[in-house]
């Protein structure tokens, strides 16, 4: 019931959002001779931040269309090179010839939490003039037929293990955010097994490994209500008007309304911000600012066995790191990793994984050789700053090159 009633808000609010894009057009046309009074910018501002606030988002296109390398310009192709039903690998191909130095290959593992993989448009960037960049573009799970059968944490990590076979033993994987789970537990039975495709460095960003550690609301909201409460509150069931109709699912835009209500003074202030950058005519503020909503209010639903699964384990029971975490019945003990390298970035303001969370992987691997670890602790950024923005560009991004350029042989 509670989808379907999204899905009436969401049409009644459809000539809402028709007739402010008309209007913002009769106020900002270059034949109103209004358009560029005080009252013009105003109304024009004024019916934007109304098509705004009634559009449904859709999911953005990563748009990447050349990269610079050292001081020349390099065409981007964005290819898929491997499909399954709730997952597709995108290769960021270079237009290079063969007799420039190859680039260390970049398995990127995007969350599956809510936005889409374009939410790492930045990170994606940043990393495309050191490496050879790939990444997980998962699918929204309304979109996918109730007959291609279910999705959960354990699928998640076989995804993990099919796309590490697909790009060889040379590869670096680095998660963001809440893959950063999966990502060791596929590192560590890889580990186990003495995988040929075993990745040469792990780098995991922002990430729940431990959320004991320092823990934020978020951590205390799912442990102090326990899986069942999800099961019984959050999970819904997808209208017939998408194609994965009757597959059940932790909606998006619930997940978003949980993000924005954890800062909803923030995003007000945010948006007053813009109106009057609208209005001012300050193009530059007012279109990073909506660059910036367009990707955060795009966002997916994910399969309910895979929510449900990841809170209790990773959140209520925190099986990782107590030792209690299978795959397929097989344990999963960060201690087998030897050979794979392991870097870790934090957040000094991250308010979704708290300093110390993601850190606690080092603990875990604890027969990883000191000259195989780093850690980086980025000053005054919260959670999106850890893999995106000025900070992660100029500061972090040359120690995570570095970082695998030490593991190149």
């Amino acid at each position: 019931m509670l989808y379907h009633l999204y899905e009436l808000n969401q049409a009644a609010a459809a000539p809402f959002n028709a007739a402010a894009g008309f209007s913002q057009i009769f106020w900002t046309h270059p034949r109103n001779p209004l358009s560029t009074t005080a009252l013009g910018r105003t109304m024009a501002a004024s019916m934007e931040i109304m098509e705004r606030t009634t559009r449904r988002f859709r999911r953005p296109e990563f748009g990447i269309s050349e990269v610079k390398i050292v001081n020349r310009k390099v065409a981007i192709v964005e290819e898929t090179i491997w499909n399954q039903a709730f997952c597709r690998l995108l290769h960021f191909k270079k237009a290079i010839s063969s007799q420039d130095k190859p680039l260390p290959k970049l398995l990127i593992v995007a969350p599956m939490s809510g936005h889409f993989a374009t939410l790492l448009r930045g990170t994606v960037a940043a990393m495309l003039p050191f490496a050879d960049v790939y990444v997980t573009d998962w699918i929204d799970a309304r979109e996918v037929p109730l007959a291609q059968g279910k999705f959960d944490l354990g699928d998640y990590i076989d995804y993990l293990f099919a796309m590490l076979g697909v790009l060889g033993p040379d590869t670096h994987v680095m998660a963001v955010c809440q893959p950063s789970v999966p990502v060791l537990a596929a590192v560590s039975l890889m580990s186990a097994r003495r995988d040929s495709n075993l990745p040469k460095s792990m780098i995991l960003m922002g990430g729940p490994i431990d959320t004991r550690r320092n823990p934020t609301v978020v951590n205390r909201y799912a442990e102090e209500r326990g899986v069942d409460w999800f099961r019984r509150n959050a999970i819904v069931e997808v209208p017939s008007m998408h194609p994965g109709h009757g597959r059940l699912v932790y909606p998006g835009f619930m997940q978003l309304s949980g993000f924005v209500a954890m800062n909803l003074e923030r995003h007000v202030g945010a948006h007053r911000e813009l109106y009057w950058h609208l209005v001012e005519g300050d193009v530059a503020k007012a279109s990073k600012q909506k660059e910036f909503y367009d990707e955060y209010l795009s966002v997916m639903d994910l399969t309910g066995e895979f929510y449900l699964q990841t809170v209790e384990e990773v959140f209520v029971k925190h099986a990782l790191a107590v030792g209690s975490f299978t795959h397929r019945g097989e344990k999963v003990d960060p201690t087998a990793i030897t050979r794979t390298a392991l870097f870790t970035v934090e957040g000094e303001r991250d308010d979704i994984s708290g300093v110390g969370q993601t850190e606690a992987a080092h603990e875990l691997c604890k027969n990883i050789p000191a000259s195989l670890r780093g850690h980086h602790l980025q000053k005054g950024v919260g959670h999106f700053g850890v893999f995106n923005g000025s900070h992660f560009r100029r500061e972090t991004v040359p120690k995570l090159v570095a970082f695998m350029d030490s593991r190149q042989s």
